[in-house]
């Protein structure tokens, strides 16, 4: 099969049982996303498949063929010069959003995915159903906790993951206004 992981085209033979956690971390060697419950239930393993975020110990390899996956590792080369860290990369650094650091790049995936549904407007279970539907969707710290409930954190971290979060928001928010 041929996957392209991090901007790289891999030609891989695997058994087809294989996830794709399995994959990146035993075959290429991608050791950033976490195998936690191995059951998509603590989010350790979160990386994004086209974009979107996903649970990758439950996705077969071979399904994601012709797909774009981007791990932790592939995060700071997708968005800034090499060797910059993303924008939540160097945010969760600055609030110390990291504890023991086990979660944190199921974490980061999950968050970069959650900030493009937020902007497409992709609602949650706690957005304002009264807003308009095409409309970008404001994340309180409420909206975020929601979108992040599917990362646990054992070490309690999410009061500084939240305000990580949100400065990036922020930030986002006041570069769109000088473009504008």
């Amino acid at each position: 099969m041929t996957l392209r992981v991090n901007d790289a085209v891999h030609v891989i033979e695997l058994d087809h049982r294989t996830t794709l956690l399995d994959l990146l971390r035993e075959h290429l060697a991608l050791t950033g996303s976490k195998k936690g419950c191995d059951q998509g239930q603590c989010g350790a393993c979160t990386v994004l498949v086209d974009g979107r975020r996903v649970n990758s110990c439950l996705l077969l390899a071979v399904a994601q063929e012709g797909r774009e996956v981007v791990t932790i590792e592939g995060l700071a080369d997708a968005v800034g010069a090499d060797g910059d860290l993303h924008p939540l990369q160097q945010a969760f650094l600055d609030r110390d959003a990291l504890q023991c650091g086990y979660c944190t790049p199921g974490q980061l995936c999950s968050a970069v995915g959650m900030l493009e549904e937020a902007r497409s407007g992709q609602p949650s279970v706690v957005t304002d159903t009264e807003r308009p539907t095409d409309a970008p969707v404001r994340l309180t710290a409420e909206e975020i906790r929601e979108r992040l409930s599917g990362n646990l954190c054992r070490c309690g971290a999410y009061p500084h993951i939240v305000e990580a979060v949100q400065e990036v928001v922020v930030r986002d928010m006041a570069a769109r206004e000088v473009t504008a």
